[in-house]
């Protein structure tokens, strides 16, 4: 893979200064006598590491420069050449030639535009690193000259060679030196250029970042004196009379003013100094393409890795975690994904492997996406794994959805590997990638996967850990709150709206099931407050819908709190493995309040609601021969009709669009088939009139389960073949499993 010189030559040059200067300070060390071995030591490394660097970077000029100086200090370092002032000068004019091509660099940002090394300068390089400097005849010294010495200032570089007297002896003639003219001509202006960018260590970075992030936290305090103040002046004005309490309601009004005049002006501040520590992906994902290519070569593989999006840009706190669970990932890939040439030829794909690394900003996310064309994880050997570890039963093995199987792999100690390698099989990684990701990094992970044709890990995280949005939320007295990226929408609706799906609640938002949860009975709070006021009833339930990746779940909650900016405070060493607290907030009365990880959330609930619907299940048996496909392009709506239709006993498929449904429906055979109308690719009418035209389905069951209720909606459905339309609005579960075995005869 190419270099973009340009991605890269601003560092250079902050470094190759960085190098310049220790070189400047090393040879002043030198001429008075006081450098050491460890300071030779110190200029070898700085030429060493320019001469690398512009080397990587095709900057020719500089690394021959830089090479040729190294060649010399090399014969310092190994006693073979001996310091001398002559020495020195030259030594000196090498690093301001570096010095002057950095500058030149920095001007154009192009390589091109160094033109050729210094023919006369390498030469006599060439000449000292042989111990030959001085040996040669001198030429002719011209007649004596009076000359001023220059002033040159402590080891800063100069934009002009340095001149030198005549006197000085032993000078070669393969390098003459230039000697300054004297008369009317003025001495060469000397400057020194300052440099654009400043070097700050990291570490004072995060703490003036960290400093921010508390300045945010407190700015929540004065809010709440705000609040006091507001509190009072209607104490005041119930006792005393509006008149009393004017000048304090004054007070309150010119208060609010500068509190939010602060905060808009601390936000600009933090943001400003959040973007001074963000770095683009490129530092992670360019290794990781060369990670992959010397991985396939180790093992006999062919591998082609496509590197998408690495300028989008993540906070550098974020980066340095990164790295280990994008590792594991990859080497994953290549050892259990991807097949070996042979295997690949004989299934049919070409014999190199294509692993793709992507990256996307999607609005306060970014999304990381590491996909192969391999042979898919293998979930039947997922499955028996499981069972041979004891982590589950076969009973239990088998009634897990293709997702609750996936999910087995994240595991401690869980490999499907039969043989342990230098590459993958010891059972660690996957749960070290989902322990960083989900619980350091606070974001989520989804695997989609098909047998054959590859993975395709989604790591979605947010842009810093510095300050998040969090929203604030009571249930029974108590403060809770939730990140605001993983909050889709707040809501009131009616009671009346709630149905009752699978043992479960749900509402119905935008043509899509949702489940219902009250947050006091998840977290199994006691309530101690008295039953709801009429008019408590009158307002409805207050939901907080949570959306992880492309699930969501509708939590009921008693009031809204407060939405703002805060900093999330991990939790003490010995309370980290709380799955379901990410962290801790101060509010202005300083109070502490536990921060929820919706991702856990939602999986607790999705046990909770499996558990309920396997329990139904034991019931209701005399179903069990029929296979149902269920097509719906909303993943909560497709659940929750399959937990409806296995709690009575049917076997159930899943198709995420109307064409998924009808490659599915093609390739099993199915003995009812429920689709929804609005879909991407195909909707359910096309798909329904599509299916009658195949002999397989012409007279088996087709519902249409939709949130349309139009009767031209109806006709329309009828046409295309369905036997039974229901609104979802209407939705009762009683009437679609009494329908689908009427139908089914």
């Amino acid at each position: 893979m190419a270099i973009d010189i340009k991605k890269f030559v601003i560092r250079f040059i902050e470094e190759a200064r960085d190098h310049i200067q220790k070189l400047h300070t090393g040879l002043a060390e030198l001429e008075s006598g006081q450098a050491d071995k460890e300071g030779i030591n110190t200029i070898f490394r700085s030429a060493h590491t320019i001469k690398g660097s512009s080397r990587m970077l095709k900057l020719v000029t500089i690394s021959d420069t830089a090479h040729k100086l190294e060649d010399v200090m090399g014969g310092l370092r190994d006693g073979s050449l001996a310091f001398s002032p002559p020495l020195g000068q030259l030594l000196y004019r090498a690093v301001d030639m570096l010095s002057s091509l950095v500058d030149k660099l920095a001007e154009s940002n192009d390589g091109a535009q160094l033109g050729p090394p210094d023919a006369d300068l390498c030469a006599a390089l060439t000449q000292a690193a042989a111990g030959q400097w001085g040996v040669a005849t001198p030429a002719p010294a011209p007649a004596p000259v009076s000359v001023a010495p220059i002033p040159i200032a402590a080891p800063a570089p100069l934009q002009t060679p340095v001149v030198i007297p005549a006197a000085v002896p032993a000078v070669p003639a393969v390098a003459p030196m230039p000697v300054a003219e004297t008369g009317d001509k003025p001495l060469p202006k000397i400057t020194l250029k300052a440099a654009e960018t400043v070097r700050v260590r990291l570490a004072k970075l995060d703490e003036l970042i960290k400093l921010m992030g508390e300045m945010a936290s407190s700015h929540a305090r004065m809010r709440q004196r705000l609040s006091d103040i507001r509190a009072i002046a209607r104490e005041l004005t119930t006792h005393a009379g509006e008149h009393a309490a004017s000048p304090l309601h004054q007070f309150a009004l010119t208060l609010k003013e500068d509190v939010q005049a602060q905060e808009m002006l601390m936000n600009e501040l933090h943001d400003k100094t959040l973007l001074m520590r963000m770095l683009p992906l490129t530092i992670v994902f360019e290794p990781a393409s060369r990670l992959v290519r010397e991985l396939a070569r180790s093992i006999g593989k062919q591998v082609e890795c496509v590197v998408l999006g690495a300028d989008i840009e993540l906070d550098r706190q974020m980066i340095d975690k990164l790295s280990d669970p994008i590792i594991h990932l990859l080497r994953n890939s290549i050892d259990h994904g991807i097949e070996s040439p042979q295997q690949r030829i004989a299934a049919g794909k070409l014999a190199q492997g294509r692993l793709s690394l992507s990256a996307k900003q999607d609005g306060g996310w970014v999304v990381i996406e590491l996909s192969d064309d391999g042979s898919g994880i293998p979930l039947t050997a997922v499955r028996e794994k499981a069972v041979h570890k004891g982590v589950i039963s076969a009973e239990q093995a088998a009634a897990l959805s293709d997702q609750e199987a996936i999910d087995l792999i994240f595991l401690p100690g869980f490999s499907t590997s039969s043989i342990i390698t230098d590459l993958s099989g010891r059972g660690v990684g996957m749960d070290v990638v989902k322990r960083c990701i989900i619980d350091d990094l606070q974001g989520s992970i989804h695997v989609e996967t098909r047998l054959g044709s590859g993975t395709t890990f989604t790591l979605r995280l947010p842009l810093s850990l510095a300050v998040l949005r969090v929203l604030l939320i009571e249930v029974n007295g108590l403060p809770f709150g939730f990140t605001a990226q993983h909050v889709a929408e707040l809501m009131r609706l009616p009671h009346t709206a709630l149905l009752a799906v699978a043992e479960r609640h749900a509402v119905i938002i935008r043509n899509e099931f949702v489940p219902v949860l009250a947050l006091s009975e998840l977290l199994c709070i006691p309530s101690h407050s008295p039953p709801p006021t009429p008019v408590a009833q009158a307002l409805g339930m207050l939901l907080v819908v949570l959306r992880v990746r492309n699930e969501k779940i509708a939590v009921l909650v008693d009031a809204l709190l407060d939405e703002r900016d805060m900093v999330i405070k991990p939790l003490p060493e010995h309370m980290r493995q709380l799955p379901l607290v990410s962290g801790m907030v101060t509010t202005g009365k300083n109070e502490l309040v536990s921060v929820l990880h919706a991702p856990a959330l939602l999986e607790m609930a999705r046990h909770a609601r499996t558990q309920a619907v396997r329990t139904e299940s034991a019931t209701h048996t005399e179903q069990a021969y029929y296979r149902v496909l269920v097509v719906d392009d909303s993943l909560n709506t497709r659940e929750i009709e399959k937990d409806v239709l296995e709690a009575h006993g049917y076997h159930v498929t899943l198709a995420e669009d109307g064409l998924d449904g009808l490659k599915k429906a093609l390739a099993e055979d199915f003995d009812a088939v429920l689709t929804d109308v609005e879909m991407p690719n195909m909707d359910g009418f096309t798909l329904t009139a599509r299916l009658r035209q195949e002999a397989a389905y012409r007279t088996k069951p087709i519902i249409i389960i939709t949130s349309r209720e139009k009767e031209e909606d109806k006709r329309r459905g009828v046409q295309a073949g369905a036997d039974a339309y229901i609104v979802k609005g209407d939705f009762d579960q009683s009437s679609l499993v009494d329908t689908l075995r009427a139908l089914l005869g």
